[in-house]
């Protein structure tokens, strides 16, 4: 069932998520997706910080070496977040800002539902290790449209998974960079349906500072059930692009 739109808190270009709410019932499709795909092996009190240094301890590896399974890397480093991490219920959220840099990525373009975003990530994995492709940090999803604006067979999604270098990959696999750009973050723990619950607290992070949403949304999979003891375990880096809304 399509979330029913409502009246967006941020002035949005047509082709962003034009509403908090329509933006959770997305992510929350598309977080129920993951939990059921065989890769995957199966508002209260915000707390911001503009400046963080690293407080918290991920309790996985991640991107240093040789592929798992999953397409991850997992040759000793610790994954330190720079930011503290939020838990579910989210009754103290961590929020912050940063400059994004410039990232190449291998990507599988979707048209349809979210619920099948989720499914093409091991296709990309799969396709790559075929081509040779390395992959150099865990895979992403890229959320561009509102479904409560458009239908289901039309909005249009990305799974991805970065890469070190520009390459020129074989067709079906797609080559593009993902551009260097203001966006607003939180790293989330626990069961992936459990992310969208997060995103409100990000738009407020968002609202309070007057900044607009400028991209589409982005789902990092940082820790997955691989890599984790429980489904507490699973870190995902959630981030909004945004442009000052004074412009």
């Amino acid at each position: 069932m399509q979330p029913q739109r409502q009246p967006s808190p941020f002035k949005q270009r047509p082709s962003a998520l034009s509403s908090r709410s329509a933006l959770a019932g997305a992510l929350r499709v598309a977080a129920c997706a993951f939990v059921l795909v065989a890769w995957f092996s199966a508002a209260s009190c915000i707390v911001t910080s503009d400046d963080t240094q690293a407080q918290v301890r991920a309790q996985s590896r991640l991107a240093a070496g040789s592929t798992t399974s999953d397409g991850y890397a997992t040759g000793g480093e610790t994954f330190v977040p720079e930011l503290p991490v939020s838990n579910p219920p989210f009754h103290e959220f961590h929020a912050s800002w940063v400059q994004r840099l410039d990232e190449p990525y291998i990507y599988l373009e979707h048209y349809g539902p979210y619920t099948e975003t989720g499914s093409i990530l091991p296709v990309v994995i799969r396709e790559m290790r075929i081509q040779g492709l390395e992959p150099s940090g865990p895979p992403f999803c890229l959320f561009y449209d509102d479904p409560a604006a458009k239908p289901a067979d039309q909005l249009l999604s990305r799974a991805c998974v970065p890469i070190e270098s520009p390459r020129s990959p074989i067709t079906p696999l797609r080559y593009d960079v993902l551009p260097s750009r203001s966006v607003a973050y939180a790293y989330v723990t626990g069961p992936y349906p459990e992310i969208p619950r997060s995103y409100p607290h990000l738009f407020a992070y968002m609202a309070q500072r007057n900044l607009e949403i400028a991209g589409p949304i982005r789902e990092v999979y940082i820790v997955p059930p691989s890599m984790a003891k429980s489904p507490s375990d699973y870190l995902t880096k959630v981030q909004i692009p945004f442009r000052n809304g004074d412009r």
